[in-house]
């Protein structure tokens, strides 16, 4: 978009190498993937630690694991440095202590670190004692076992809590959600039209869904300040209401091509020199959670067919009563005849 780019000593090499290739940047992959990476962002590790669980939630499975393995093992550990105090301050190291007769220390069975290792994992994980277990007369150890047990359900409530975020995340659900690989432009009801489709393999369907489109691209102002991603809003259907989806079936989104679109000037020639991306964002409530979820795509102009319309891939089958989806279809067109003027020079030749 115009924006300037990191590079080395080896960019001119890479940049000839690159010329007979598209090359255009784009802000948003195929996937929904935004190409935005920040730096030089000052604090940003405190920034980060402010907002904890958001911070974990997106942890990558890996270190969500890792984390998972050393809460536990750690907090033993704690615990057991703090169980050999108990015992050290008691005197249950000391071997002519355990020699007595009437002697009892605060940990039955346990006279070692190693010993006090597996009774702090007995008791924050409530396995049992066996032979090991407290002393009734040992105060201290007493309202120990409760501190530690408490702290135990606490980390066990708090891994569990992110595990089920982690697995339940809504964006989770944009995966089962399609859309073409390809974007058209074709004439619908006499007028030129930017469309792509969408569509959703699963049963449950996405309640309130809508849809926005946004075409970003560079501008200069008059004043010759250049803005590298500019924004311009593309009306699906806002005034009318058919920007809301009934996503039951695939469907396909419809943008007219008229005087307030970003898209007024545009000729079938200019795919070919002009630089922009067109962003569709979809959006809607997962039925069986109730959580909002995001969809996103984009198409630059290697990926917009002039000419072509979507092949149709709802048919009804009269033996068994259902409307089915042939999904082989899904991103297929067919060409159509059509004008290469944009849209703006066909009123004008139409009004002359």
């Amino acid at each position: 978009f115009g924006e300037s780019t990191l590079n080395d000593g080896k960019s001119s090499l890479l940049d000839r190498q690159s010329t007979n290739k598209d090359t255009q940047k784009r802000l948003l992959s195929k996937n929904g993937e935004v190409n935005i990476v920040g730096y030089n962002i000052e604090q940003r590790s405190r920034q980060y630690l402010a907002d904890l669980f958001t911070t974990l939630i997106d942890l990558p499975w890996p270190w969500t694991l890792i984390l998972f393995i050393m809460s536990f093992i750690s907090s033993w550990l704690i615990f057991a440095v703090i169980w050999y105090m108990v015992l050290a301050v008691h005197g249950d190291l000391r071997g002519h202590n355990l020699q007595k007769l009437n002697y009892s220390s605060c940990i039955v069975g346990a006279h070692s670190f190693a010993g006090v290792i597996l009774f702090s994992i007995e008791t924050q994980q409530t396995i049992g004692y066996g032979t090991r277990s407290i002393n009734e007369n040992c105060h201290f150890a007493i309202f120990l076992v409760m501190i530690q047990s408490s702290v135990g359900l606490m980390i066990q409530s708090f891994i569990v809590g992110l595990v089920f975020m982690k697995i339940s995340r809504p964006r989770l659900r944009a995966e089962t959600l399609l859309w073409s690989r390809k974007a058209v432009v074709c004439v619908r009801d006499g007028q030129l039209s930017f469309q792509c489709r969408v569509g959703d393999m699963r049963r449950s369907h996405i309640v309130e869904a809508h849809v926005r489109m946004y075409l970003i691209k560079k501008r200069v102002t008059q004043e010759g300040e250049t803005i590298p991603t500019e924004t311009y809003d593309m009306n699906v259907g806002y005034d009318n209401g058919t920007d809301r989806l009934f996503l039951i079936r695939p469907l396909t989104i419809d943008h007219v091509i008229d005087e307030r679109s970003p898209l007024w000037t545009l000729r079938k020639n200019d795919l070919t020199k002009e630089r922009f991306e067109v962003v569709v964002i979809l959006e809607g409530i997962v039925e069986a959670t109730g959580m909002t979820t995001q969809a996103k795509t984009s198409y630059i102009p290697s990926e917009i067919e002039w000419g072509h319309r979507f092949e149709r891939l709802v048919i009804f089958h009269k033996g068994s009563g259902q409307y089915r989806v042939d999904y082989s279809k899904f991103n297929l067109t067919y060409p159509i005849e059509m004008t290469s003027y944009s849209a703006k020079e066909v009123k004008e030749q139409t009004e002359a």
